[in-house]
């Protein structure tokens, strides 16, 4: 699979779908795929929150740059890209 382009659009894949909360904390919010269910956290879960097919993959990693501020901009691109390669592998997310 490749990796993200700048102006690619990453949305979760077709059959997948954010599960409600059952507790009403959103961070306990789950994505159901055909397969399975997976329940993401912290930074996957902020990334994975931003895939919703209106921002670009270059617009994402800007709006987490200015978050995690400190860390370095490349590899805050690397991590992402590789996660949402690893996502679109198990056809959770497309772009």
């Amino acid at each position: 699979m490749a990796s993200p382009l700048d102006s690619s659009q990453p949305r979760l894949a077709a059959g997948c779908r954010w599960a409600p909360s059952t507790t009403g904390k959103e961070e306990n919010r789950m994505i159901l795929f055909p397969e399975g269910a997976i329940k993401l956290q912290g930074t996957g879960r902020q990334v994975l929150e931003r895939c919703d097919g209106q921002r670009t993959f270059s617009e994402i990693i800007a709006e987490l740059q200015k978050e995690f501020g400190t860390t370095d901009p490349e590899k805050i691109r690397a991590d992402i890209s590789t996660f949402l390669e690893q996502l679109q592998k198990k056809r959770i997310v497309d772009y």
